[in-house]
Formats: structure tokens, sequence, C-alpha cells
């Protein structure tokens, strides 16, 4: 094992269950979801959240991307940040805040962490470990996948064809 992938477990290690690609994977995947692919971005570009006549953008470069609302508008930023291609979406939008939070929490205390372990280190070398602990993720997320397209609904309220208790059959009640 080379020098800088101890430091990539390192990191991986001190963030425990906080780690962003296990969040995803136990948090979102978990959940009924729909896939969101991004359109091409530029690489190494910070995602700025828009506020506008029309609604919430997310801007990559010179991209933007409307968004239903704020909250999506965050989780999708923390995934722009790291250069995912396609995620998931949770489809109940009361859950997508409390996510994003969490991911953006991971992701701001790995690069964190990151910093801290290398400070006595080049910036040079402090750029390879952040480049490699992005792509680590940007990697998992990616092999973790982004779910289907359109989410699965469950048609769970078919009629039934027995009566229910207490009711009267209309079979077989008619007169000849």
């Amino acid at each position: 094992m080379n020098h800088a992938a101890k430091y990539l477990e390192k990191i991986r290690s001190e963030l425990g269950d906080s780690w962003l690609p296990q969040v995803y994977l136990e948090r979102v995947l978990k959940l009924r979801t729909r896939s969101y692919d991004f359109p091409p971005m530029p690489e190494n570009t910070t995602p700025q959240i828009h506020h506008t006549l029309l609604g919430i953008e997310l801007k990559v470069g010179r991209r933007r991307m409307l968004c239903p609302d704020l909250a999506t508008a965050r989780y999708l930023s923390v995934f722009a940040r790291i250069g995912c291609r396609a995620v998931a979406i949770p489809y109940d939008i009361t859950k997508i805040s409390m996510i994003a939070d969490e991911l953006d929490s991971s992701c701001h205390r790995m690069l964190l962490i990151s910093d801290r372990l290398t400070a006595d280190r080049n910036a040079a070398f402090r750029a390879r470990i952040r480049r490699q602990i992005i792509g680590k993720v940007r990697d998992e997320i990616a092999k973790a996948g982004a779910g289907l397209r359109v989410p699965e609904f469950k048609q769970s309220t078919k009629q039934r064809t027995e009566p229910q208790k207490g009711t009267r059959s209309t079979k077989g009640n008619a007169k000849p």
C-alpha cells in the first residue's frame, strides 16, 4: 500500500458511519427514489445556488439546473461538488433536507480531516490526497448506482373480490 492510500484509509476510518457513500447507501438508496442525471459539467468548479424569478437554480460552471426547491438544490450541490454523473433523489421531499444536511456535513468533514492529516505535507501532496479521496467517493457512489429513472409505485389499492365481513354480497341474491 502506497503512502497516499494510507492517508485515504485514515480519512475513511475516521469518518466511520458518516462516510459519504455509506450515508448514500443507507439513507438514500433504501428509500423510494428517482434517478437524476447531471448534464456534462466542467471539473473543479464550485456549485452555487441561485434564487431566481423562476425558482431555485443550481449553477455549476456555466450550466444552470432548475430545482423544485432549496433542499433539492442543496442535495444535488453535494454530488455536483464531487463530480458525480448520476445520483438517486428521494421521492419523498420531506426527507431530502435532512439527508442533504448529512451529506453536506460528511463532505465537509471529509475535506477537513484530509487537510488536518496532511497539514505537514506540501501543497501538491495535499491536492493529490483531496483529488484521490473525492475520486474514491465518486467511484463508490457510481458503483452504488442511481436507482430507477422513475420510482416504482406499488399498487396496493386493488379492490377486494370478496365482500368484507358484515356486508351482504350481491352475488346470487338476484331474483329470477
